[in-house]
């Protein structure tokens, strides 16, 4: 019976791994049809840099007034209902955008990229808590895998965006399609998540009073400074380097977009490979590792006089912005009982760089070239390197760090 009972389990784990891969991709492939085709929503609406990082930071304001709350949804109602519900959101925002780009209409995009944020704020807080509960489960790092299947779907969505920029078809046709996969995936894939315990047992309110708020837990927060910082190099990658190759190098858009599938490629290579670095070095050491290889890549991307050598240097910033985000994640979760507190507290203090410093760097790009505007990453990029000690694991004494 104990031996049934362990195969059962270990199916059920690998069954809950599997969905949550599946969960992240679908996440990766969404942003990635939108962001890629970024410069296509600049000519079909007729708006500068600035005032398209106005409309990202709908998206931006529409995940940080999520993020906070998205932990007790969880602790509510578990996961796999929280993911169904931030993708169905999603798709319905996505169908929302395409109808305004068909109309042309600026405040129908902010609106519906406003509702896309909420969405996509739930959506990832929840996969983040089910992966890093399954990390624990599994007492093995997997959490840069599950990252690496957001940025291969991000990867498939970017060459898709690149495909269909050089075919001539239209967005709107390309996110109303994305939005029924979708609500397919969503619907679908979360049966197999690990089984919810809810926290709203009179138990678990009491452990709740007793406990701090997670807000007051000086590592989780430095946790969540570390991650803001670092993930600005992620988002700013996602939103601008198409966008920026095309105004800063002369590329054309399709080109911007294979620019944007190179970074996200290399990143996907890096989170594949991370968890193995990250075991045996600590995650201290590679973090401060992937900071410096993001900085010497974004200066090479920015400072490069040809496209290839902006290649290598796109490649290299996806290399060092790979394992920042899952780091955090993991060493916000290393206290199970309180993972979903402190993954929704550091979720949103890297998402106010990894959402709204995009969009200050179009109102910058303004007045410098998007181009030039992404040398002011650097700064944050300093500021995660010198901080990164907070990351160091609490539970794992054989770690590097």
């Amino acid at each position: 019976m104990s031996t049934n009972t362990g195969t059962a389990q270990h199916t059920g784990l690998t069954a809950a791994a599997a969905a949550t891969f599946v969960v992240f991709g679908i996440n990766g492939l969404v942003f990635a049809s939108w962001a890629a085709r970024i410069p296509a929503v600049t000519e079909t609406l007729n708006i500068t840099s600035g005032q398209m990082g106005t409309l990202l930071l709908c998206t931006a304001i529409g995940s940080l007034l999520a993020l906070p709350t998205a932990g007790l949804v969880v602790g509510r109602i578990g996961t796999a209902n929280a993911v169904r519900f931030g993708g169905v959101l999603a798709a319905m925002a996505g169908v929302g955008i395409a109808l305004s780009l068909s109309a042309e209409s600026i405040p129908g995009t902010a609106v519906s990229l406003f509702f896309f944020g909420i969405a996509i704020g739930l959506w990832d807080v929840s996969q983040n808590i089910e992966g890093a509960d399954v990390e624990h489960k599994l007492r093995r790092t997997i959490m840069p895998q599950f990252h690496a299947a957001f940025s291969g779907g991000a990867f498939v969505g970017a060459l898709i965006g690149a495909v269909l920029s050089n075919l001539g078809v239209d967005l709107p046709l390309h996110l109303v399609v994305i939005a029924g996969i979708v609500v397919l995936v969503t619907l679908i894939a979360p049966r197999y998540f690990l089984p919810h315990v809810s926290t709203a047992t009179a138990k678990g309110e009491a452990a709740a009073e007793r406990g701090p708020s997670a807000w007051r837990d000086s590592r989780t927060v430095l946790i969540g400074i570390v991650v803001l910082g670092a993930t600005l190099t992620e988002g700013a990658g996602n939103d601008w380097i198409a966008k920026a190759s095309v105004d800063g190098i002369g590329t054309t858009e399709s080109t911007g977009a294979l620019m944007f599938a190179l970074f996200v490629l290399a990143m996907t290579a890096m989170r594949f490979l991370g968890g193995r670095v990250i075991d045996k070095y600590g995650r201290v050491a590679v973090l401060r590792a992937s900071m410096a290889a993001a900085a010497a890549g974004l200066g090479l991307f920015v400072l490069a006089g040809n496209v290839w050598l902006a290649a290598v240097g796109a490649a290299l910033w996806g290399i060092g912005a790979a394992l920042a985000f899952p780091m955090g994640m993991s060493a916000a979760a290393d206290d199970p009982e309180h993972a979903p507190a402190r993954v929704s507290v550091v979720s949103t203090l890297g998402y106010i760089s990894f959402l709204a410093g995009p969009p200050l760097l179009g109102y910058l790009g303004d007045l410098t070239g998007i181009h030039l505007a992404l040398l002011a990453i650097m700064a944050p990029i300093v500021l995660a390197l010198l901080l990164a000690g907070a990351a160091k694991p609490l539970n794992r004494q054989t770690d590097n760090a």
